[in-house]
C-alpha cells in the first residue's frame, strides 16, 4: 500500500505555558478541544497529514498573495495572423489545442512536537528545537506577558534550529477577545490585551513571516496556522533549500521511515471547525 505523503516535516510550537500550544495540537489532530489540560511535562508527541501546493494551495488562498494590478500599457499592434498549414489537398490542417494536466496534489505529514511552556522544563525543550523545519510561536492574547515573552522563545528557538526555518506567531484564544480594541477588565466579554496591529509590527520588526489569530475552542484558523507553515516548507523543497536525506534539515521525502499513517484518520476542513465538508486534508494523531 502507497504511503499517503510525500513530505514529512517536524513542526514545533512554543510559548508561556498556558497559551494554548497543546489544545491547538489537540484540536489540528482529533478536532476537540480540551477545556482542561495538564500542563506539558517535557514534550508531547502528534502528526497530521495536510495537503500542500496546488491544487489545494489555491483552493484555500494559502500562502497566495493577491498582486496589485498595475495600470496596463497602451495595447501593442496586432501581429499579423501566421499562415494556415495547407495539406497536399489544400485544405487547412486542424491544430490540436493543447490540454493542460491538473498538477498532482502532493501532501505533507506534519510531526508536531508540543514543548512545555515553563521555564523549568526550558533546558529539555530547547534541545527539541533542533532539526525543526517549522516553528508556531504562540501567545494568548488575553495574556500580554505572553506576548512579552515571545521575543526571548524566538531568540532560543533561532540559537538551537537551522537557520532557513519557517516561523509564524499565532495569537491564541480569539474566542475571548471579538473585539479588535484592548481592554484591561479581564472579566469583560473583550478580554484582548495584544492588538492585531501590535502583534503584526512586532513580525515585521523581527522578521517572522506572518501573524494569525486562532481559538483552540472553536477551532477558527487553526488549521490554518498549520498550514500556512507546511506551504512555506514545501514551496522551500521546491525551492531546493532541503537536503532531504540529511536529518538535520527537518525533512524528509519520499522512502524515508515507515510507510503508513499512524491513528486514525481525521477528516477536517479548511473552515476551521469540525465540520468535515472540505475533502483533501487527512490526519492521525499519534
Amino acid at each position: 500500500m502507497a504511503q499517503p505523503w510525500d513530505y514529512i516535516a517536524k513542526i514545533v510550537s512554543l510559548g508561556d505555558s498556558g497559551s494554548g500550544k497543546s489544545s491547538l495540537t489537540i484540536r489540528l489532530c482529533e478536532g476537540r478541544f480540551v477545556s482542561h489540560h495538564d500542563v506539558t511535562i517535557g514534550v508531547e508527541f502528534g502528526s497530521r497529514i495536510v495537503p500542500v501546493g496546488p491544487p489545494a494551495s489555491l483552493e484555500y488562498n494559502i500562502n497566495n498573495p493577491v498582486k496589485t494590478v498595475a495600470e496596463p500599457p497602451a495595447p501593442a499592434p496586432a501581429p499579423a495572423p501566421a499562415p494556415v498549414p495547407k495539406s497536399k489537398g489544400g485544405k487547412s490542417k486542424a491544430v490540436n489545442a493543447v490540454v493542460q494536466k491538473e498538477p498532482e496534489q502532493k501532501h505533507m505529514k506534519l510531526s508536531l512536537w508540543d514543548t512545555a511552556g515553563q521555564e523549568t522544563y526550558k533546558s529539555i525543550t530547547r534541545s527539541y528545537f533542533r532539526g525543526a523545519s517549522g516553528a508556531l510561536l504562540v501567545f494568548d492574547i488575553t495574556r500580554r506577558t505572553t506576548f512579552n515573552s515571545v521575543t526571548s522563545w524566538l531568540h532560543d528557538l533561532r540559537q538551537i534550529a537551522e537557520e532557513n526555518i519557517v516561523v509564524i506567531l499565532v495569537g491564541n484564544k480569539s474566542d475571548l477577545a471579538p473585539s479588535s480594541t484592548v481592554t484591561g477588565d479581564s472579566s469583560a466579554p473583550n478580554r484582548r490585551q495584544v492588538t492585531r496591529e501590535e502583534a503584526e509590527e512586532w513580525c515585521r520588526t523581527n522578521q517572522v513571516m506572518q501573524y494569525v489569530e486562532t481559538s483552540a475552542k472553536s477551532g477558527e484558523n487553526v488549521e490554518r496556522a498549520f498550514l500556512e507553515v507546511a506551504e512555506r516548507i514545501y514551496q522551500n523543497i521546491e525551492a531546493g533549500k532541503y537536503d532531504l536525506n540529511d536529518r538535520r534539515s527537518g525533512v524528509k521525502g519520499p522512502g524515508v521511515g515507515g510507510g503508513g499513517n499512524a491513528g486514525r484518520t481525521v477528516n477536517l476542513g479548511i473552515r476551521d471547525g469540525a465540520s468535515g465538508k472540505k475533502a483533501g486534508i487527512m490526519g492521525g494523531c499519534c
